[in-house]
Protein backbone atom coordinates (compact mmCIF):
# COMPACT_ATOMS: atom_id res chain seq x y z
CA UNK A 1 0.00 0.00 0.00
CA UNK A 2 1.37 3.39 -0.96
CA UNK A 3 2.42 5.65 1.87
CA UNK A 4 0.26 8.66 2.67
CA UNK A 5 1.07 12.02 4.28
CA UNK A 6 4.59 12.27 2.95
CA UNK A 7 4.65 16.06 3.05
CA UNK A 8 4.82 18.30 6.10
CA UNK A 9 3.52 21.81 6.66
CA UNK A 10 7.10 23.06 6.88
CA UNK A 11 7.98 21.44 3.55
CA UNK A 12 4.94 22.88 1.83
CA UNK A 13 5.58 26.36 3.25
CA UNK A 14 9.19 26.33 2.11
CA UNK A 15 10.06 28.99 -0.43
CA UNK A 16 12.93 27.12 -2.02
CA UNK A 17 11.01 24.27 -3.65
CA UNK A 18 12.02 23.32 -7.17
CA UNK A 19 9.60 23.41 -10.08
CA UNK A 20 7.68 20.15 -10.38
CA UNK A 21 5.34 17.94 -8.41
CA UNK A 22 5.82 16.72 -4.87
CA UNK A 23 3.85 13.61 -3.87
CA UNK A 24 1.97 13.45 -0.58
CA UNK A 25 0.89 9.89 -1.46
CA UNK A 26 -2.41 8.40 -2.55
CA UNK A 27 -2.59 10.52 -5.70
CA UNK A 28 -2.20 13.91 -3.99
CA UNK A 29 0.53 16.19 -5.38
CA UNK A 30 1.78 19.68 -4.66
CA UNK A 31 2.49 21.34 -8.01
CA UNK A 32 5.20 24.05 -8.01
CA UNK A 33 5.14 26.34 -11.05
CA UNK A 34 8.17 28.08 -12.63
CA UNK A 35 7.21 31.27 -10.77
CA UNK A 36 7.12 29.43 -7.44
CA UNK A 37 3.32 29.46 -7.00
CA UNK A 38 1.86 26.27 -5.55
CA UNK A 39 -1.35 24.36 -6.14
CA UNK A 40 -2.76 20.92 -5.37
CA UNK A 41 -3.46 18.14 -7.86
CA UNK A 42 -5.17 14.80 -7.51
CA UNK A 43 -4.12 12.17 -10.05
CA UNK A 44 -5.61 8.74 -10.76
CA UNK A 45 -5.88 6.17 -13.55
CA UNK A 46 -9.14 5.27 -15.25
CA UNK A 47 -9.51 2.85 -18.15
CA UNK A 48 -5.74 2.80 -18.48
CA UNK A 49 -5.48 6.56 -18.83
CA UNK A 50 -4.07 8.99 -16.30
CA UNK A 51 -6.40 11.74 -15.22
CA UNK A 52 -5.82 14.75 -12.99
CA UNK A 53 -7.91 17.35 -11.25
CA UNK A 54 -7.00 20.60 -9.52
CA UNK A 55 -7.89 20.91 -5.85
CA UNK A 56 -7.07 24.59 -5.41
CA UNK A 57 -4.07 26.80 -4.79
CA UNK A 58 -1.82 26.95 -1.76
CA UNK A 59 -2.04 28.57 0.80
CA UNK A 60 -5.79 29.15 0.18
CA UNK A 61 -6.09 25.35 0.43
CA UNK A 62 -3.74 24.23 3.25
CA UNK A 63 -2.19 20.77 3.47
CA UNK A 64 -4.84 19.27 5.78
CA UNK A 65 -7.73 20.45 3.63
CA UNK A 66 -6.00 19.14 0.49
CA UNK A 67 -5.73 15.73 2.17
CA UNK A 68 -9.45 15.74 2.99
CA UNK A 69 -10.28 16.60 -0.61
CA UNK A 70 -7.97 13.84 -1.84
CA UNK A 71 -9.65 11.36 0.53
CA UNK A 72 -13.02 12.18 -1.05
CA UNK A 73 -11.54 11.74 -4.53
CA UNK A 74 -10.03 8.36 -3.64
CA UNK A 75 -13.38 7.21 -2.30
CA UNK A 76 -15.12 8.30 -5.51
CA UNK A 77 -12.57 6.42 -7.66
CA UNK A 78 -12.92 3.30 -5.49
CA UNK A 79 -16.72 3.42 -6.00
CA UNK A 80 -16.39 3.78 -9.75
CA UNK A 81 -17.29 7.47 -9.83
CA UNK A 82 -15.42 10.21 -11.65
CA UNK A 83 -14.19 13.00 -9.32
CA UNK A 84 -13.73 15.40 -12.22
CA UNK A 85 -17.28 14.95 -13.48
CA UNK A 86 -18.63 15.40 -9.97
CA UNK A 87 -16.56 18.56 -9.51
CA UNK A 88 -17.97 20.07 -12.72
CA UNK A 89 -21.54 19.05 -11.97
CA UNK A 90 -23.85 22.04 -11.44
CA UNK A 91 -24.74 22.81 -7.84
CA UNK A 92 -27.68 20.85 -6.48
CA UNK A 93 -30.89 22.74 -7.25
CA UNK A 94 -33.99 23.27 -5.20
CA UNK A 95 -37.12 21.39 -6.25
CA UNK A 96 -38.45 24.55 -7.96
CA UNK A 97 -35.19 24.97 -9.90
CA UNK A 98 -35.20 21.27 -10.81
CA UNK A 99 -38.75 21.62 -12.16
CA UNK A 100 -37.56 24.41 -14.47
CA UNK A 101 -34.60 22.34 -15.69
CA UNK A 102 -36.77 19.25 -16.21
CA UNK A 103 -39.47 21.11 -18.15
CA UNK A 104 -36.82 22.71 -20.36
CA UNK A 105 -35.36 19.26 -21.10
CA UNK A 106 -38.65 17.74 -22.31
CA UNK A 107 -40.52 20.70 -23.80
CA UNK A 108 -39.61 19.55 -27.32
CA UNK A 109 -41.81 16.49 -26.86
CA UNK A 110 -44.94 18.60 -26.36
CA UNK A 111 -46.89 19.70 -29.42
CA UNK A 112 -49.38 21.66 -27.36
CA UNK A 113 -48.19 24.50 -25.07
CA UNK A 114 -51.05 23.77 -22.67
CA UNK A 115 -49.27 20.61 -21.54
CA UNK A 116 -46.26 22.57 -20.30
CA UNK A 117 -48.62 25.04 -18.61
CA UNK A 118 -50.48 22.20 -16.90
CA UNK A 119 -47.26 20.60 -15.64
CA UNK A 120 -45.94 23.91 -14.34
CA UNK A 121 -49.24 24.79 -12.72
CA UNK A 122 -49.56 21.53 -10.77
CA UNK A 123 -45.87 21.46 -9.80
CA UNK A 124 -46.17 25.05 -8.55
CA UNK A 125 -49.66 25.36 -7.07
CA UNK A 126 -49.65 22.09 -5.13
CA UNK A 127 -45.92 21.76 -4.35
CA UNK A 128 -45.28 24.86 -2.27
CA UNK A 129 -43.89 22.79 0.68
CA UNK A 130 -41.29 21.25 -1.67
CA UNK A 131 -40.20 24.20 -3.79
CA UNK A 132 -37.40 25.57 -1.59
CA UNK A 133 -36.02 22.17 -0.55
CA UNK A 134 -32.90 20.71 -2.13
CA UNK A 135 -33.91 17.75 -4.27
CA UNK A 136 -31.68 15.35 -2.31
CA UNK A 137 -33.56 16.22 0.91
CA UNK A 138 -37.05 15.36 -0.34
CA UNK A 139 -38.42 12.19 1.23
CA UNK A 140 -41.66 10.23 1.42
CA UNK A 141 -43.16 12.44 4.14
CA UNK A 142 -42.52 15.52 2.00
CA UNK A 143 -44.27 13.98 -1.00
CA UNK A 144 -47.20 12.88 1.17
CA UNK A 145 -47.53 16.41 2.53
CA UNK A 146 -48.61 17.62 -0.93
CA UNK A 147 -50.55 14.54 -2.06
CA UNK A 148 -52.57 13.63 1.04
CA UNK A 149 -54.71 16.83 1.17
CA UNK A 150 -56.00 16.29 -2.39
CA UNK A 151 -55.75 12.50 -2.79
CA UNK A 152 -59.47 11.83 -2.30
CA UNK A 153 -60.85 15.31 -3.03
CA UNK A 154 -59.10 15.69 -6.43
CA UNK A 155 -58.11 12.15 -7.38
CA UNK A 156 -57.20 12.77 -11.02
CA UNK A 157 -55.15 15.87 -10.20
CA UNK A 158 -53.43 14.06 -7.32
CA UNK A 159 -52.57 11.08 -9.51
CA UNK A 160 -51.08 13.27 -12.23
CA UNK A 161 -49.21 15.32 -9.64
CA UNK A 162 -47.64 12.21 -8.12
CA UNK A 163 -46.43 11.05 -11.52
CA UNK A 164 -44.99 14.47 -12.31
CA UNK A 165 -43.13 14.67 -8.99
CA UNK A 166 -41.76 11.20 -9.69
CA UNK A 167 -40.49 12.34 -13.10
CA UNK A 168 -38.80 15.42 -11.64
CA UNK A 169 -37.06 13.41 -8.93
CA UNK A 170 -35.99 10.75 -11.44
CA UNK A 171 -34.49 13.56 -13.51
CA UNK A 172 -32.62 14.76 -10.40
CA UNK A 173 -31.26 11.25 -9.80
CA UNK A 174 -30.01 10.93 -13.39
CA UNK A 175 -28.27 14.29 -13.03
CA UNK A 176 -26.55 13.01 -9.91
CA UNK A 177 -28.32 15.26 -7.41
CA UNK A 178 -29.99 12.52 -5.41
CA UNK A 179 -29.62 8.78 -4.75
CA UNK A 180 -31.82 5.92 -3.62
CA UNK A 181 -35.48 5.11 -4.18
CA UNK A 182 -37.79 7.73 -5.59
CA UNK A 183 -40.15 8.82 -2.74
CA UNK A 184 -42.95 9.50 -5.26
CA UNK A 185 -42.88 5.94 -6.62
CA UNK A 186 -46.34 4.35 -6.56
CA UNK A 187 -45.97 0.59 -6.91
CA UNK A 188 -44.41 -0.98 -3.85
CA UNK A 189 -44.12 2.38 -2.09
CA UNK A 190 -46.89 5.01 -1.89
CA UNK A 191 -49.43 2.34 -2.79
CA UNK A 192 -48.82 0.96 0.69
CA UNK A 193 -49.44 4.31 2.39
CA UNK A 194 -52.17 6.21 0.52
CA UNK A 195 -55.75 4.88 0.57
CA UNK A 196 -57.24 3.66 -2.71
CA UNK A 197 -58.31 6.77 -4.55
CA UNK A 198 -61.76 7.29 -5.99
CA UNK A 199 -61.24 6.48 -9.64
CA UNK A 200 -62.83 8.51 -12.38
CA UNK A 201 -63.44 7.21 -15.87
CA UNK A 202 -60.57 8.17 -18.16
CA UNK A 203 -61.24 11.60 -19.67
CA UNK A 204 -64.06 12.44 -17.26
CA UNK A 205 -64.09 15.87 -15.67
CA UNK A 206 -66.47 16.91 -12.90
CA UNK A 207 -69.17 18.84 -14.75
CA UNK A 208 -71.70 21.33 -13.47
CA UNK A 209 -75.23 20.13 -14.29
CA UNK A 210 -76.36 22.08 -17.34
CA UNK A 211 -79.44 23.25 -15.42
CA UNK A 212 -77.13 25.19 -13.08
CA UNK A 213 -75.04 26.84 -15.82
CA UNK A 214 -77.37 29.85 -16.45
CA UNK A 215 -77.30 31.03 -12.81
CA UNK A 216 -73.53 30.49 -12.67
CA UNK A 217 -73.07 32.43 -15.91
CA UNK A 218 -75.02 35.31 -14.36
CA UNK A 219 -72.54 35.37 -11.47
CA UNK A 220 -69.67 35.62 -13.96
CA UNK A 221 -71.29 38.65 -15.55
CA UNK A 222 -71.07 40.37 -12.18
CA UNK A 223 -67.29 39.92 -11.96
CA UNK A 224 -64.69 42.28 -13.42
CA UNK A 225 -61.91 39.65 -13.36
CA UNK A 226 -60.17 38.71 -16.62
CA UNK A 227 -60.67 35.07 -15.62
CA UNK A 228 -64.44 35.69 -15.59
CA UNK A 229 -64.32 36.98 -19.18
CA UNK A 230 -62.24 33.98 -20.22
CA UNK A 231 -64.63 31.57 -18.53
CA UNK A 232 -67.63 33.25 -20.18
CA UNK A 233 -66.08 32.79 -23.62
CA UNK A 234 -65.11 29.21 -22.73
CA UNK A 235 -68.71 28.38 -21.82
CA UNK A 236 -70.24 30.14 -24.83
CA UNK A 237 -67.85 28.50 -27.32
CA UNK A 238 -67.55 25.08 -25.60
CA UNK A 239 -63.79 25.38 -26.14
CA UNK A 240 -61.02 23.77 -24.10
CA UNK A 241 -59.27 25.91 -21.50
CA UNK A 242 -55.92 25.73 -23.33
CA UNK A 243 -57.52 27.01 -26.52
CA UNK A 244 -59.05 29.93 -24.60
CA UNK A 245 -56.01 30.88 -22.52
CA UNK A 246 -53.62 30.88 -25.48
CA UNK A 247 -56.00 32.62 -27.89
CA UNK A 248 -54.38 35.48 -29.85
CA UNK A 249 -56.09 38.41 -31.48
CA UNK A 250 -54.88 37.52 -34.97
CA UNK A 251 -56.94 34.31 -34.82
CA UNK A 252 -60.23 36.23 -34.67
CA UNK A 253 -62.31 37.73 -37.44
CA UNK A 254 -64.98 39.57 -35.47
CA UNK A 255 -66.64 40.99 -38.57
CA UNK A 256 -67.24 37.45 -39.91
CA UNK A 257 -67.79 36.01 -36.45
CA UNK A 258 -65.15 33.29 -36.74
CA UNK A 259 -62.30 32.20 -34.50
CA UNK A 260 -59.72 30.03 -36.32
CA UNK A 261 -57.80 27.98 -33.76
CA UNK A 262 -54.44 26.83 -35.24
CA UNK A 263 -53.89 23.09 -35.68
CA UNK A 264 -50.93 23.03 -33.28
CA UNK A 265 -53.18 24.15 -30.42
CA UNK A 266 -55.92 21.63 -31.13
CA UNK A 267 -56.00 18.20 -29.55
CA UNK A 268 -56.90 16.63 -32.91
CA UNK A 269 -54.02 18.44 -34.61
CA UNK A 270 -56.13 20.24 -37.23
CA UNK A 271 -57.47 23.77 -37.72
CA UNK A 272 -60.79 24.33 -35.96
CA UNK A 273 -63.17 27.17 -36.84
CA UNK A 274 -65.35 28.33 -33.97
CA UNK A 275 -68.54 30.29 -34.76
CA UNK A 276 -68.70 33.44 -32.66
CA UNK A 277 -72.22 34.38 -31.67
CA UNK A 278 -72.99 38.09 -30.94
CA UNK A 279 -72.57 37.77 -27.18
CA UNK A 280 -69.01 36.48 -27.59
CA UNK A 281 -68.24 39.19 -30.14
CA UNK A 282 -69.47 41.79 -27.63
CA UNK A 283 -67.15 40.43 -24.92
CA UNK A 284 -64.18 40.38 -27.30
CA UNK A 285 -64.93 43.85 -28.64
CA UNK A 286 -64.89 45.24 -25.10
CA UNK A 287 -61.60 43.51 -24.37
CA UNK A 288 -60.14 44.70 -27.68
CA UNK A 289 -60.84 48.33 -26.81
CA UNK A 290 -58.30 48.01 -23.98
CA UNK A 291 -55.95 45.66 -25.80
CA UNK A 292 -52.44 45.58 -24.30
CA UNK A 293 -51.19 42.21 -25.48
CA UNK A 294 -51.24 39.80 -28.43
CA UNK A 295 -53.14 37.46 -26.11
CA UNK A 296 -56.88 37.98 -25.86
CA UNK A 297 -56.75 37.10 -22.17
CA UNK A 298 -53.40 38.49 -20.93
CA UNK A 299 -51.88 37.50 -17.61
CA UNK A 300 -50.13 39.66 -15.05
CA UNK A 301 -46.71 38.99 -16.52
CA UNK A 302 -45.98 41.05 -19.66
CA UNK A 303 -46.17 39.02 -22.84
CA UNK A 304 -47.77 36.02 -21.13
CA UNK A 305 -51.35 34.72 -21.28
CA UNK A 306 -53.66 34.33 -18.32
CA UNK A 307 -52.42 31.64 -15.93
CA UNK A 308 -53.83 28.15 -16.41
CA UNK A 309 -54.91 28.23 -12.77
CA UNK A 310 -56.77 31.56 -13.01
CA UNK A 311 -60.13 30.07 -13.93
CA UNK A 312 -59.74 27.31 -11.34
CA UNK A 313 -59.06 29.95 -8.69
CA UNK A 314 -62.16 31.83 -9.83
CA UNK A 315 -64.24 28.67 -9.40
CA UNK A 316 -62.79 28.34 -5.92
CA UNK A 317 -63.70 31.94 -5.03
CA UNK A 318 -67.23 31.34 -6.30
CA UNK A 319 -67.37 28.17 -4.18
CA UNK A 320 -67.91 25.96 -7.22
CA UNK A 321 -64.50 24.26 -7.28
CA UNK A 322 -66.13 20.84 -7.12
CA UNK A 323 -66.49 21.36 -10.89
CA UNK A 324 -63.78 21.79 -13.52
CA UNK A 325 -63.48 24.24 -16.40
CA UNK A 326 -63.30 21.33 -18.84
CA UNK A 327 -66.55 20.04 -17.37
CA UNK A 328 -68.48 22.86 -19.03
CA UNK A 329 -67.94 21.04 -22.32
CA UNK A 330 -69.71 18.05 -20.78
CA UNK A 331 -72.51 20.29 -19.55
CA UNK A 332 -72.91 21.66 -23.08
CA UNK A 333 -72.96 18.15 -24.57
CA UNK A 334 -75.55 16.95 -22.03
CA UNK A 335 -77.75 19.96 -22.81
CA UNK A 336 -77.58 19.28 -26.57
CA UNK A 337 -78.49 15.63 -26.10
CA UNK A 338 -81.23 16.12 -23.51
CA UNK A 339 -82.83 19.42 -24.47
CA UNK A 340 -82.43 19.98 -28.23
CA UNK A 341 -83.02 18.30 -31.58
CA UNK A 342 -79.57 19.11 -32.95
CA UNK A 343 -77.81 16.06 -34.38
CA UNK A 344 -75.03 14.19 -32.64
CA UNK A 345 -72.65 15.00 -35.51
CA UNK A 346 -73.15 18.75 -35.10
CA UNK A 347 -72.66 18.53 -31.33
CA UNK A 348 -69.47 16.50 -31.72
CA UNK A 349 -68.14 18.80 -34.44
CA UNK A 350 -68.74 21.78 -32.15
CA UNK A 351 -66.55 20.10 -29.53
CA UNK A 352 -63.87 19.49 -32.22
CA UNK A 353 -64.29 15.72 -31.86
CA UNK A 354 -63.67 13.48 -34.84
CA UNK A 355 -66.92 12.05 -36.22
CA UNK A 356 -67.13 8.79 -38.15
CA UNK A 357 -64.44 6.38 -39.29
CA UNK A 358 -61.39 7.24 -41.38
CA UNK A 359 -63.27 6.77 -44.67
CA UNK A 360 -66.13 9.03 -43.63
CA UNK A 361 -63.68 11.67 -42.42
CA UNK A 362 -61.82 11.55 -45.73
CA UNK A 363 -65.04 12.41 -47.62
CA UNK A 364 -66.22 15.03 -45.16
CA UNK A 365 -65.14 18.38 -46.62
CA UNK A 366 -67.38 20.81 -44.72
CA UNK A 367 -67.06 21.72 -41.05
CA UNK A 368 -70.79 22.63 -40.87
CA UNK A 369 -69.97 26.11 -39.57
CA UNK A 370 -73.45 27.56 -40.21
CA UNK A 371 -75.21 24.65 -38.50
CA UNK A 372 -72.83 24.88 -35.56
CA UNK A 373 -73.46 28.62 -35.34
CA UNK A 374 -77.20 27.99 -34.96
CA UNK A 375 -76.44 25.50 -32.19
CA UNK A 376 -74.22 27.99 -30.34
CA UNK A 377 -76.88 30.69 -30.60
CA UNK A 378 -79.37 28.31 -28.98
CA UNK A 379 -76.83 27.50 -26.26
CA UNK A 380 -76.19 31.21 -25.59
CA UNK A 381 -79.93 31.88 -25.36
CA UNK A 382 -80.17 29.09 -22.81
CA UNK A 383 -77.09 30.08 -20.79
CA UNK A 384 -77.85 33.78 -20.65
CA UNK A 385 -81.60 34.42 -20.94
CA UNK A 386 -82.39 37.84 -22.30
CA UNK A 387 -83.02 39.34 -25.72
CA UNK A 388 -83.00 36.38 -28.12
CA UNK A 389 -79.90 36.19 -30.26
CA UNK A 390 -80.06 35.41 -33.97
Amino acid sequence: MRALSKLTDAKVKSGGLKQGRLSDGGGLYLNVSPTGSKSWLFMWVRDGKRREMGLGGYPAVPLQKARLLADACRKAVAEGRDPLLEKNRPAEPSFAECVDLFLASIEGSWHNPKHRAQWRMTLTTYCQPLRDQKVSHIGTDDVLSVLSPIWQHKPETASRLRGRIERVLDFARVRGWREGENPALWRGHLANVLPPRQKLTRGHHAAMPFADVPSFFGRLQGSDAMAARALQVLILTAARSGEILNARWDEFDLSEGVWSVPAQRMKAGRLHRVPLIPQVVAILTALGSERMSDYVFPGRRPGRPLSSSAMEMLLRRLKTDQYTTHGFRSAFRDWVGDSTEFSRDIAEATLAHRVGDATEQAYRRSDALDKRRRLMVAWANYVSPGPTLE
